[in-house]
């Protein structure tokens, strides 16, 4: 317990939270600070290309074994799962609707890129050594979850019908090829190419990541209070449980896997974490009656900061306990 607080209150006075709290704080204040889309944008550009990159030599360096791909079927069955878990939840601490409780559970099976980086700047911190090839993990766990809360809509009577086009937008979401290509790019090139461009890729990292978390504390904070009246406290429990329930999920797999205790750590967030980029962007066009504002209040304005201030201090000390790293 001494550990875990710790970590917790070594993870609230980090430059990475601070800037989320502070961006939080400003919105929940009314303030007119705000951060121009094209910027936001060029920045959530930077982090999927930095972070794939990365990933991409982390594997070249490792090589492909049958853990990676044993990884991979693990993150899928987690993302198709997951929201068949956070629907069965919401059914029963909610009154949402079949097609609101179905694009809710969308996105806590997919994951949310931004607190997985985040993951990986706390174990650097803490000195734990991780596996590269988790960011294709993260990669392959966009779309499953989709799919699941499609079908759980569908079946009663929601959702559009699963045609060409709707399968394109969610197989070629574009924060899911920037994050496969520059995962390809970077294991193609390996070491060498890390070593050309790593004073863009490396060394801005986390202070552009700082400038991002602040945007998302801005969106965050207007979005609590535009959904202040949606959200119920059956709908706040749940945005703190059904984290804590994926990142469950996600340790025993990576015991299973027999991952190191940073992989462990990782695929825990990536099961806690809950999308708000890939599957807003899917569900705006499959169920364009289900309600943004429950479904990115929750997953960007409740687990998001949860997942930042407590659920990653959590993550490493629970891994930790169980693996001995």
């Amino acid at each position: 317990m001494e550990n875990l607080l710790s970590l917790a209150a070594e993870n609230l006075v980090s430059p990475i939270i601070l800037s989320f709290v502070l961006g939080l704080s400003a919105a929940l204040a009314r303030s007119d600070l705000t951060i121009p889309e094209a910027i936001a944008k060029a920045m959530s550009i930077y982090l999927l290309f930095a972070i794939g990159f990365k990933g991409g030599v982390s594997v070249a360096a490792h090589g492909i074994d049958a853990t990676l791909g044993l990884s991979l079927i693990a993150g899928v069955i987690l993302s198709a799962l997951l929201p068949l878990v956070a629907f069965g939840l919401l059914r029963v601490l909610t009154n949402l609707d079949h097609v609101n409780a179905g694009a809710v559970a969308a996105h806590y099976g997919s994951i949310s890129i931004v607190t997985f980086v985040a993951g990986t700047s706390v174990l650097e911190s803490q000195g734990l050594m991780y596996e590269g090839y988790m960011v294709a993990v993260a990669a392959a766990m966009e779309a499953p979850a989709i799919l699941s809360a499609l079908w759980l809509i569908s079946r009663g009577g929601g959702a559009r019908r699963m045609d060409s086009d709707l399968w394109r937008e969610i197989a070629l979401n574009g924060s899911i090829v920037l994050l496969v290509g520059s995962f390809a790019i970077g294991w193609i090139t390996g070491e060498d190419g890390l070593a050309e461009i790593s004073s863009f890729v490396v060394a801005p990292f986390k202070g552009v990541l700082c400038l991002f978390l602040l945007d998302m504390g801005i969106v965050a904070g207007r979005g609590l209070r535009a959904g202040r009246g949606l959200i119920t406290m059956g709908l706040l429990g749940f945005g703190v449980l059904m984290p804590l329930i994926g990142a469950g999920a996600g340790l025993v797999a990576a015991l299973l896997l027999g991952l190191s205790t940073g992989g462990a750590v990782l695929l825990m967030v990536l099961g806690a974490s809950a999308s708000y980029i890939a599957v807003p962007a899917a569900m705006r066009v499959a169920v364009p009656e289900a309600n943004p504002s429950i479904y990115l209040t929750l997953s960007l304005g409740v687990t998001f900061p949860f997942n930042l201030a407590l659920g990653l201090p959590i993550y490493v000390s629970v891994a930790r306990a169980v693996t001995g790293g």
